[in-house]
């Protein structure tokens, strides 16, 4: 058996088929892999480059056979995966995209598995809660032969099937099951952990579980069947395993032919984890009579035009752009201020405010008008906040900062 194989790479960094400095490389047939699946999502993850690939911003955990290859954030020159591993779960868990209690200090002290064994111990968490407080029950409307005059006698299939056996009658009827759509999804979260590579236990936890799914159908789904799934009061013990699952499923993908290996890939936008993580920050801190949200408003004909964060006051607006990227001098790019320039004018506010996490080469805050023939103190401020505190983990205290650069007072 192939021995299992752990990389850690950061956001931007190349991993090719020859082994670099660090000892990291991939094989011809992991990088084949890596294509198709980069080209089966509009080439997002990474550029190709001579025999290998270059990561772009997402960060996360991809699985190709048995090499396990963790994506983690920096902001700095550290190269500690340890520290960046458990920013990158911090950030998840403040995002409510894995639970909070998964990042403790003393699970993340202990932890040296991948994210990707996390998110199936948190599956399998949530399917064995499914168990043991009962699968949701649908009704099912079934039209097939019967020897009994079962429900509803459909006639016409009844005579064109049955002219020549009159013991039989085409019938359709109802019938209270747990073979729906919800559990046929959860059974298939569980069979793909079957074919991924983590550890015994979480494989052994996943085989027992699936005995419990003997009287479900097998299927296969795709995006439009999540979109089906809707979550009631009946249904909401299912809400976290379905999101999950979505993301096992989605993501998946399977050998279809030989020389290629099994893919899966739970892949985040670094820029989209920084804009949500800094919104839901400014959201809980937020002063009595002062909204935060992210904004949106029509623009040109079916385009919105869409600033990252509003924060709205009985006074005005204030416009936040969050920026994922290290910034060692106050030249933000001409784009950038272009784009604030314009969210200015359409909110009718005098100064936004370009975001960036902050690091040992960051410049100092700094506030810069635009030209000064069109509107008086009209300009964008560029900000820094501290991503860690002084224990290393998210600094939450940046909040009170905005609100000084906004001059809103937050207590």
């Amino acid at each position: 058996m192939k021995q299992q194989r752990y990389i850690s790479v950061f956001e931007h960094e190349t991993l090719q088929t020859y082994e670099n400095e660090a000892g990291k490389f991939i094989t011809p047939e992991q990088l084949e892999a890596l294509y198709g699946f980069n080209d089966r999502h509009g080439n997002k993850y990474f550029t190709p480059v001579r025999q290998g690939v270059k990561f772009a911003q997402y960060v996360g955990v991809i699985q190709i056979g048995r090499t396990t290859i963790e994506v983690l954030p920096k902001t700095d020159q550290s190269n500690d995966t340890h520290k960046w591993h458990n920013i990158l779960l911090q950030m998840l868990a403040e995002c409510k995209k894995i639970k909070r209690e998964s990042v403790s200090e003393a699970s993340l002290r202990k932890r040296e598995n991948s994210l990707l064994d996390l998110y199936i111990e948190m599956y399998l968490d949530e399917v064995e809660k499914i168990i043991q407080s009962g699968f949701t029950k649908k009704y099912l409307r079934l039209q097939q032969q019967s020897t009994a005059l079962k429900g509803k006698l459909i006639f016409d299939k009844h005579l064109r099937k049955n002219l020549i056996h009159k013991e039989r009658f085409f019938t359709e009827y109802t019938i209270y099951t747990q073979d729906n759509l919800y559990n046929q999804v959860v059974k298939r979260g569980l069979e793909v952990i079957e074919k991924l590579n983590c550890s015994s236990s979480l494989k052994d936890r996943s085989n027992a579980l699936l005995l419990y799914f003997h009287t479900v159908s097998d299927i296969k789904p795709t995006e439009k069947t999540f979109e089906r799934l809707t979550i009631t009061r009946n249904t909401q013990r299912y809400k976290e395993a379905l999101y999950i699952a979505q993301l096992l499923i989605l993501n998946y993908s399977p050998d279809i032919k030989s020389g290629t290996e099994d893919l899966l890939a739970i892949l985040f936008d670094m820029n989209q984890l920084w804009q949500e993580y800094i919104l839901l920050q400014l959201k809980k801190s937020a002063p009595e009579g002062v909204s935060v949200y992210k904004g949106s408003k029509p623009f040109w004909e079916s385009q919105p035009i869409d600033p990252d964060i509003v924060i709205e006051t009985a006074d005005g607006f204030h416009i936040l752009d969050t920026k994922w990227k290290v910034l060692d001098q106050s030249k933000p790019s001409a784009a950038d201020l272009k784009q604030m320039f314009a969210y200015n004018i359409y909110w009718n506010c005098q100064k936004s405010i370009l975001l960036y996490p902050k690091t040992d080469s960051s410049p100092d805050d700094f506030y810069g008008s635009y030209y000064e023939g069109f509107k008086e103190g009209h300009g964008c401020q560029l900000a820094y906040v501290n991503l860690l505190d002084l224990e290393g983990r998210l600094d939450k205290s940046f909040s009170k900062q905005v609100y000084r650069f906004t001059e809103i007072k937050c207590i």
